[in-house]
C-alpha cells in the first residue's frame, strides 16, 4: 500500500484551514491535492485531533495484523481437517 507524503499533522491543518473559510479549489492548488483526496480526507478524519488520528492508525495496524493471524490459523486448520479425513 502506497504511504501518504503527507504526515498526520499536515492532513489536519489542511482539514482546519478548510473549516476556518479557506476554498477548497484554493487549498488543494495550494498543496498540491485533488479535490478527491480532500474530500476522502475529509470523511475519513473530520473532526479528528492529531492524537484520534494516530490511534485510528494504530487501531488499522492491529486489525491488519489479526486478519492475517486468522487467514493464516484458518489455512492451518483446513490442512488438519484435510489430512485427518484422507484415508491411509
Amino acid at each position: 500500500m502506497r504511504t501518504s507524503r503527507f504526515t498526520d499533522s499536515q492532513i489536519i491543518a489542511i482539514l482546519k484551514q478548510a473549516e476556518a473559510g479557506s476554498p477548497v479549489a484554493e487549498l488543494c492548488r495550494e498543496h498540491g491535492i485533488s479535490n478527491a483526496t480532500f474530500y476522502k480526507w475529509r470523511a475519513k478524519y473530520g473532526g479528528m485531533d492529531a492524537s484520534l488520528m494516530a490511534r485510528m492508525k494504530e487501531l488499522e495496524d492491529e486489525n491488519r495484523r489479526l486478519k492475517k493471524m486468522y487467514a493464516e490459523e484458518h489455512l492451518k486448520a483446513e490442512i488438519v481437517a484435510e489430512a485427518l479425513t484422507k484415508k491411509w
